[in-house]
């Protein structure tokens, strides 16, 4: 990892962290003896995405899984890995390996506010009429996100904050997503 993302991801773990600090500190629980008997388990929720797209010459795969622990009804913290792999016949062809740490926020039960980092390794490689252009590199997304909750499912979007047109594995910094945690 370079230096730099290093820094990035410890402010971020920090500045979660902190966020933390104030719920712990002023909750009070009114049913002590439920609180005693909770175990680890019983605060995880495990998600994640699949995805599949197979056609003519094309092949499009990805594989995230991720859990989260839940502090309580208002904020929970998770991470996650993700595999995708992409190709073209005869013209483009991509690995993405990496993972991601996550910190959601219910202000209320239908809004989830989420603020995560994502690190991956890409490995592309182009075929033209000329030559073959092989690329390899790290890319770092931090991403805040907003969207509806119902149930185990939020519909919304995040926007990555480090996104760069020039190096970034994206083609935009804007994104929808579906998360979904049981």
């Amino acid at each position: 990892m370079q230096k730099n993302t290093v820094k990035t991801l410890a402010k971020l773990l920090s500045f979660l962290f902190l966020l933390m600090i104030p719920n712990f500190g002023f909750t009070q629980e009114q049913n002590i003896p439920k609180a005693k008997t909770d175990g680890f388990w019983d605060h995880v929720q495990f998600g994640g995405g699949l995805g599949l797209a197979i056609g003519n010459d094309f092949t499009d795969i990805t594989i995230a899984p991720s859990a989260i622990y839940n502090f309580n009804e208002h904020f929970a913290l998770g991470t996650g890995l993700q595999y995708s792999h992409l190709k073209q016949k005869n013209f483009y062809s991509s690995n993405v390996v990496g993972g991601n740490v996550i910190g959601l926020f219910n202000p209320i039960e239908e809004i989830q506010l989420s603020l995560e980092v994502e690190q991956v390794h890409v490995n592309t490689s182009y075929a033209d009429l000329y030559d073959n252009v092989k690329r390899s590199f790290w890319n770092t997304g931090l991403y805040i996100g907003g969207g509806y909750r119902a149930d185990n499912v939020t519909i919304g979007a995040r926007f990555n904050l480090l996104f760069d047109k020039d190096k970034d594995l994206y083609g935009d910094a804007f994104m929808p997503f579906i998360r979904v945690y049981f």
